[in-house]
């Protein structure tokens, strides 16, 4: 009989924390695979002794518990250890955008008051670029490669044992800092606990009823909100997270087959892409349970073919970095209007009803509640929403108001409380005195058989002050014009929602996950509006 005490070691760390769950995986589950990236195969027992590893190296460099350290890099192993060691000693993770420029990369690190800055192979040349301009950094580590003048992440971790590092954690220690994702300029970082971010992995395991035998293939990067979230929720109920470096939709298909995964979390565009892989109809991907989308909009006829193809999967969710990022969900089960007549298809433009954690109120300029069917400001109360913005007093004021985040995202409600999001507040456009909402026409756009990605813009008009703009993709060997275009949407809407002018791009700007900046095409038709076609 044993006499290794191995309840008692489950106590080590407090409940609700993520220290807790790392070594709770590695004690009761130490030869269970709960990471891979390309070769790399990883048991719970052999994270969590990276993890210490790291922990106790950075301790020996002279950081210590409530240190921010921040970590620039594509996903990978290293990544994953990194969040771990966050977890477990103490420091607040501050992960960063991987495509920023010099000088908001300047900014943003400073701001974050980072002491150590991990970089990926992709980044060291940026790493010694920045160096002379980020003073508080002491320490430049290199995650893949032995660089000189930095110190070497697996030489680190060479020189420790791995022994627990007996960090005491606590429920409201500070965790992690997430950025907004600069589609509206500066980024901000929202603040988050270790509560805040365990209760936030509960609400997507209620969501999305994963099991402990389920595999995550980790496509959103885990710089960002919902990668993180999804992350946390495999490492939380201990199945596995399978760590794609970045989207690519052959690549993606081909892992699902060899790697049997259960789960995905991506945003439109990634659906699209993976869509027009040729023969995907080849692909075998019968061990999909669940398909998770969210981030921006999802065109109805897109989910239309995707459904048709891989069967009753999907299911989206609404959030963003302050919120957790859980506010809302449309589930599985709601999505199986798909299948019936276009009476049902209005729901599934809704983002769902709040989630099981989340209040959700919708108001008015004045602060009153909005009728179901008036449109307003979308604002959430939950306990895993963001603590406040990161060194911005301010600003966490004017957000966080009588413990209600206000989300900037305008929107209306049904009777049975699904959520209809509009749009962004800023993104609404003003034509001639109507409030015109730009995913309502997107909506009619991609019904538009020529039309494989579209957007839409408020740009300057001389009569109309401001005038609804068409940014298109067009399906290849597709031949439309603008006008045509136009007549499509007048005849399926209101004529004064209808864009005025169209422009055909062969590709739309966007963020890393995936989100059209449309910040980035109305700075440029602001500076340069696109002339008006005939309406």
């Amino acid at each position: 009989m044993s006499d290794r005490l191995l309840l008692k070691e489950l106590s080590r760390y407090r409940i609700g924390t993520f220290a807790h769950i790392i070594y709770r995986n590695a004690l009761l589950h130490p030869n269970k695979e709960g990471f891979v990236h390309g070769s790399t195969r990883m048991t719970y027992a052999e994270y969590n002794k990276r993890v210490n590893q790291l922990v106790n190296a950075l301790r020996r460099m002279g950081l210590k518990k409530g240190d921010v350290i921040g970590i620039l890099s594509w996903n990978s192993m290293q990544f994953a250890e990194f969040y771990g060691a966050t977890m477990k000693g103490g420091f607040i993770a501050s992960p960063f955008n991987p495509r920023l420029t010099l000088e908001e990369y300047r900014y943003v690190i400073n701001y974050s008051e980072a002491k150590a800055l991990l970089l990926g192979p992709e980044l060291i040349e940026m790493g010694f670029s920045l160096r002379p301009h980020l003073p508080k950094i002491q320490h430049f580590i290199a995650l893949e490669t032995d660089t000189p003048g930095m110190a070497g992440y697996q030489k680190l971790l060479d020189s420790d044992s791995g022994q627990e590092p007996g960090i005491e954690i606590d429920e409201n220690d500070p965790a992690c800092i997430i950025y907004t994702s600069g589609t509206t300029g500066t980024p901000r970082g929202a603040l988050y606990t270790q509560r805040r971010l365990m209760e936030d992995a509960k609400t997507l395991l209620i969501d999305t009823g994963i099991q402990p035998g389920d595999r995550h293939l980790q496509i959103t990067p885990l710089f960002h909100i919902a990668g993180h979230t999804w992350f946390r929720a495999f490492l939380y109920i201990g199945g596995c997270n399978v760590i794609l470096k970045g989207f690519d939709p052959a690549a993606t298909l081909k892992l699902i087959q060899t790697e049997k995964i259960t789960h995905l979390n991506f945003v439109p565009t990634q659906l699209v892409a993976m869509l027009g892989v040729p023969d995907l109809e080849k692909c075998d991907l019968s061990s999909i349970k669940f398909m998770w989308y969210g981030a921006s909009s999802m065109p109805l006829e897109v989910l239309k073919k995707a459904s048709r193809l891989l069967g009753p999967i999907f299911a989206e969710g609404y959030g963003q970095s302050e919120s957790g990022p859980a506010i809302a969900h449309l589930s599985r089960e709601e999505h199986h209007l798909l299948s019936q007549s276009n009476n049902g298809h209005r729901r599934l433009t809704s983002v769902g009803q709040p989630d099981i954690s989340v209040h959700v109120r919708i108001v008015d300029t004045r602060g009153e509640d909005a009728k179901p069917g008036e449109v307003g400001e979308i604002i959430v109360r939950s306990e895993h929403m963001m603590m406040e913005y990161w060194k911005k007093p301010e600003e966490t004021e004017s957000t966080l108001v009588d413990g209600w985040l206000y989300t900037g995202d305008m929107g209306t409600y049904d009777d049975e409380g699904f959520i209809y999001i509009m749009d962004r507040k800023k993104d609404m456009i003003i034509s001639g005195g109507e409030n015109i909402y730009p995913r309502e026409v997107e909506e009619i756009l991609y019904r538009h058989p020529a039309v494989l990605e579209a957007t839409v813009i408020g740009v300057p008009d001389d009569y109309w002050v401001e005038r609804v703009h068409a940014v298109v993709v067009k399906n290849e060997q597709a031949r439309v014009t603008a006008e045509e275009i136009i007549a499509f949407c007048k005849s399926n809407m209101a004529s004064y929602k209808a864009p005025k002018s169209v422009e055909f791009v062969e590709s739309l700007p966007r963020n890393p996950t995936g989100k059209i900046l449309k910040r980035v095409l109305r700075d440029h038709y602001w500076q340069k509006p696109p002339a008006a076609r005939p309406a």
